[in-house]
């Protein structure tokens, strides 16, 4: 890097930090810092569900994938995700919306406790805490690997640098701030790849090789196979099952862009936008990384460097710089928009059954709150960074597919669906057996069971197994210990209809105290 390009990054970071600071005017109130007050534009609701989906591990960990595999990186990450949300526009995006129209809540775990009951809620509340912590975690030192090849500062550095300036932006503005920061980051992405992409189509024509036939090179052998290697069709067709509650809402974040819309129809619309773009766009940055073995040599075994490499080498400054602040959109937009869902469940769902003091917060207080959780998240998040290749974790990529994608499934099944009719039998029992039978499977399969297994438990049962026994046991036990009580219907109801519908009374044995304030729309 050069000046040119660090003046184009610097300008970067103050671009988001303005942002901030002027989504800083719409902030009012707790709905206004977590939902956007249900004012988000369904088009900026898309763009933003979009952008919070990626993060920096797509150019190093399946940037590895594609430079070791090719285009399967494409067919069993992207392709499922796009696929998952376009069946979850019908299937959730609406209900979740109706969480924030019709119950007025501004947590997506915070209809749990008239749900179920109080003490699902918690379970899953704290365990989706602890798990963002480990993802964002991994998502800090990607970036911060991007950062030391380009620039020589360690990964703590980099980590340090990267959740400063977000801290700023997305505690000041909020879910607001996250959504036309995230604008932003899809244009300059937009410019970067196809930068990239030209450049890569350029360098082969060098090359004398074809924008076809570079597929027939022997650097490529096997490259345009769609399932190669650990990625089998049960991989593909579990990754599918996964991302299919973990980007309609599993993972909290994607909720809130469902949320943050004028009307469940608006939320459909949102999710159709981002199924589209999730669909056609990875195929541009995914392009470069395919054609990476015929221009560079990956200095890391799983080529997770290879297009950090190829960036250097192909791009003059400025564009280099570009596509660096590409990198880190990437990354900002996701930790951002993960530590706003973190912040409203902490404060909405978890801080009121801790504190009675927390259950008289204002609006006042409550935004104050909501914003000093955000730094803690983020805090957190970038300690347990500074541990992501310790041999607990390995690496960013293991981080990502198999902790992530593995203990995700059973805070999932729960939640997304616990808001669809067909499951209504399913209480707090099949609730609360799914979650703690899920994580039980996640730890048997991934470390016992694969200590045993020669070669160990292949990857696509490392991640499916988990979400398979959660799932099962929770359809199960609604059939045999069915607990649809009145007052769980008629908030399934609510979810389900946008006509008028039963009140929602408070659960059993709950108190207005413990269940919170309602957020004003």
């Amino acid at each position: 890097m050069n000046s040119l390009d660090w003046a184009v990054l610097i300008g970067y970071f103050g671009v988001m930090v303005a942002i901030g600071v002027w989504s800083h005017k719409r902030v009012e109130d707790v709905s206004d810092f977590f939902t956007a007050g249900g004012k988000m534009p369904w088009w900026l609701s898309g763009i933003s569900h979009h952008m919070s989906g990626y993060s920096a591990v797509m150019f190093t960990g399946y940037a590895g994938i594609a430079y070791t595999y090719g285009v399967t990186s494409f067919i069993t990450w992207s392709f499922p995700i796009a696929l998952g949300i376009a069946i979850g526009s019908k299937l959730f995006a609406p209900r979740i919306n109706r969480l924030r129209s019709r119950l007025h809540v501004a947590s997506p775990l915070e209809y749990l406790k008239n749900r179920y009951d109080l003490r699902t809620q918690q379970a899953l509340a704290w365990s989706g805490m602890l798990l963002k912590i480990v993802d964002v975690g991994a998502k800090w030192a990607a970036i911060s690997t991007l950062l030391s090849v380009f620039t020589g500062v360690s990964l703590n550095q980099g980590i340090l640098i990267t959740g400063a300036i977000t801290a700023v932006y997305c505690t000041i503005g909020g879910l607001w701030a996250d959504a036309l920061t995230e604008l932003g980051q899809f244009v300059i992405q937009l410019l970067a790849g196809v930068s990239m992409f030209v450049a890569v189509v350029m360098k082969l024509g060098d090359k004398h090789i074809g924008f076809l036939g570079a597929w027939d090179e022997p650097a490529l052998h096997g490259h345009g196979k769609p399932l190669v290697g650990p990625y089998s069709t049960v991989f593909l067709l579990a990754f599918l099952f996964i991302k299919l509650f973990e980007y309609n809402g599993g993972m909290l974040n994607q909720a809130q862009r469902y949320m943050a819309t004028g009307s469940a129809h608006e939320a459909e619309r949102s999710a159709r936008l981002s199924a589209i773009l999730w669909l056609v766009w990875p195929v541009v940055l995914f392009f470069p990384m395919w054609m990476s073995p015929l221009l560079v040599h990956a200095q890391k075994p799983d080529g997770s460097d290879s297009y950090a490499l190829m960036t250097e080498q192909l791009l003059p400054h400025g564009l280099l710089g570009l596509v660096i602040v590409g990198f880190f959109s990437h990354t900002m937009a996701m930790c951002s928009s993960d530590a706003n869902a973190i912040a409203a469940v902490f404060t909405r769902d978890v801080a009121p059954v801790l504190s009675a003091r927390a259950r008289a917060w204002g609006e006042r207080s409550g935004l104050i709150a909501a914003r000093v959780t955000t730094v803690v998240f983020l805090g957190l998040s970038m300690a347990v960074a500074t541990q992501v290749n310790s041999p607990a974790f390995k690496d960013i990529i293991t981080v990502v597919i198999k902790w992530v994608a593995g203990l995700m499934g059973p805070i999932a099944i729960p939640m997304m669906l616990g808001l669809l009719r067909p499951f209504r039998r399913s209480g707090p029992t099949a609730a609360l057996t799914s979650w703690a039978a899920g994580l039980l499977a996640f730890w048997l399969v991934n470390y016992p069971i694969s200590w045993n297994v020669d070669g160990g438990v292949p990857l696509q049962y490392q991640v499916s197994v988990p979400l398979a026994v959660s799932l099962v046991l929770y359809i199960l036990i609604g059939r045999l210990k069915p607990e649809d009580t009145p007052e769980r219907l008629a908030v399934i109801e609510r979810v389900n209809s946008d006509g008028d519908a039963a009140a929602v009374p408070a659960p059993a044995g709950a108190g207005d105290d413990v269940i919170g304030t309602p957020v004003a729309d």
